[in-house]
């Protein structure tokens, strides 16, 4: 039986103890902390936990816990993570360890001297979807690759507290599409070019972010990426893939909760996008644990580790930069 804890139940904490109550087997939630965890008490009886704490460092020392899912805020990822390594527990931690790149690779150093499992959660590379555009590219049925597109809209902006606290658009929420791109096309970064604005709520603009954004990519193997990025898509949560190559293309459409459509006279009706993220990827949430717990019980390589989240920030770093500057602005690995 393998001992987690989970370290922060706010929204992404309960979904992912949610599903590993549900999905998954011979794993055990032994602890949660959160510093309302008085207000949990209900929640984590029906399912079954029983162990709740307000102070994290009370589920690092418990010899009994073999990992831990960190889900608390951001700020306190990078400090969380050494701790936890010092103390030789196995490590998820969502994105991003740290917005300091000195800082993720402090973090780095640890968990390579710890020698414990370190996985970042960037879970589209889990989705059904996505993973089998990735399939395709690698096994070459497209040729070469030229471009990789990806349109990433929310279908409504977070809070102004949110914002405050995110490290911007570019941080928060192209992060997830800057390391897909690199998973898409199986190359590095070098160079890129970003521009944006505020065209959802100016209020945005006051706390020193944007709402809208177009980013171009330079890949190492010579191919091109686009991102664009909305944080409101009237219409439902917006997520679509291309990748085009010398022998071919694939894609990868929203999904919609029928496929059932609608023809007459007035036209042709079918359903919008799935709304929220949580509703889009459940199954890259369950599966991407499910590949934590994989290779915590049969000693492998993470499919997503902290290199993979440094690459990440420092991508967000330079389109920031572009944002600043106008200019495009190299990505320094």
């Amino acid at each position: 039986m393998l001992n987690i804890g989970i370290i922060g139940a706010g929204r992404i904490g309960k979904l992912h103890a949610q599903n590993i109550v549900a999905y998954h087997r011979n794993v055990k939630i032994a602890a949660i902390s959160d510093l309302f965890y008085k207000n949990l008490s209900e929640w984590a009886n029906g399912l079954g936990i029983e162990n709740l704490t307000g102070d994290y460092k009370d589920i690092l020392n418990d010899p009994m816990i073999d990992a831990i899912l960190i889900c608390s805020p951001t700020d306190t990822h990078a400090q969380i993570s050494i701790e936890a390594a010092k103390a030789g527990k196995h490590i998820f931690c969502e994105k991003p360890i740290d917005m300091d790149p000195d800082r993720i690779k402090e973090v780095l150093n640890c968990v390579k001297e710890a020698g414990v499992v370190f996985q970042v959660g960037f879970n589209r590379r889990f989705d059904k979807n996505f993973r089998g555009a990735y399939e395709s590219v690698r096994e070459g049925k497209i040729g070469k690759v030229h471009v990789v597109k990806i349109t990433s809209r929310d279908p409504e902006p977070p809070t102004p507290e949110y914002i405050q606290v995110s490290g911007g658009l570019f941080m928060d929420m192209t992060i997830h599409d800057f390391d897909m791109a690199r998973y898409l096309s199986g190359s590095e970064v070098i160079q890129v070019y970003a521009t944006g604005d505020t065209l959802v709520d100016k209020s945005i603009a006051d706390l020193g972010d944007i709402d809208t954004a177009a980013v171009v990519l330079k890949f190492e193997n010579g191919a091109i990426g686009i991102i664009d990025n909305s944080r409101k898509a009237v219409y439902g949560y917006d997520q679509r893939i291309e990748v085009f190559g010398s022998e071919g293309c694939i894609t990868v459409s929203n999904e919609i909760n029928s496929l059932a459509v609608l023809s007459d006279k007035n036209g042709v009706l079918s359903e919008k996008p799935k709304y929220f993220f949580l509703e889009r990827y459940k199954e890259s949430f369950i599966n991407e644990i499910g590949e934590f717990i994989d290779c915590i019980l049969h000693n492998k390589k993470p499919p997503v580790n902290g290199v993979d989240g440094l690459i990440s920030v420092l991508i967000a770093q330079a389109a920031k930069k572009s944002l600043q500057s106008g200019k495009a602005e190299t990505v320094y690995l």
